[in-house]
């Protein structure tokens, strides 16, 4: 167990020190969201926290999502703004305790926020979720790694080194879309399972 667990989110929620929450759905998810063709896709938002891309999901027809997060309070957040949403669809659980199948999984704010250590932890896991062809897309972060996190960064070659035995890159590069408060700070990735 790392310090970054349910006890740690929890609070983080409660407290309202949720500065990477961007209180909408972050404009590189949009743009590739409107770019899926089947809304019959089965997704997976890892380390939801308030879901915002979840409820952009939904307006645009895509029924069979599901979220999951270790903190209660974000979950709740969604209830109260997506009380159509299923319950059975709304996960609180530790990512690496979670099983099932999906089409894609779509990554925001999540891997940033794990400690480094788990990274391969991480990848393989997003890897056994996948379905056959599978798709695993969002935002990295791209700046230095460091020690004091979360959030923690990364490169493009620390990222393609990471991701390579598992995946096939077919993007992974300087978002041109990023919200104001991380321009030149994300890369915009789509990873297909091997």
């Amino acid at each position: 167990m790392t310090k970054f667990d349910q006890n740690f989110w929890t609070e983080r929620y409660k407290n309202k020190s949720t500065g990477w929450d961007l209180g909408k759905p972050s404009s590189p998810l949009v743009n590739y969201i409107d770019s899926i063709k089947s809304k019959d896709l089965k997704i997976l938002i890892p380390g939801a926290g308030n879901a915002y891309e979840a409820e952009y999901l939904w307006s645009k027809g895509f029924k069979n999502i599901y979220l999951i997060d270790i903190a209660e309070p974000p979950l709740d957040n969604l209830r109260k703004r997506l009380p159509e949403l299923p319950e059975t669809q709304i996960i609180r659980q530790d990512f690496f305790d979670h099983e099932a199948s999906y089409d894609l999984i779509l990554e925001q704010t999540f891997f940033c926020a794990l400690d480094p250590n788990l990274r391969f932890s991480y990848r393989d896991h997003t890897s056994a979720l996948l379905s056959r062809n599978g798709i695993l897309a969002g935002v990295l972060f791209d700046f230095p790694l460091t020690k004091s996190g979360p959030p923690f960064g990364g490169s493009i070659a620390e990222y393609r080194k990471l991701f390579q035995s598992s995946f096939f890159i077919k993007t992974l590069k300087p978002c041109y879309n990023s919200e104001p408060s991380r321009d030149g700070k994300e890369l915009f990735f789509i990873f297909e399972k091997n």
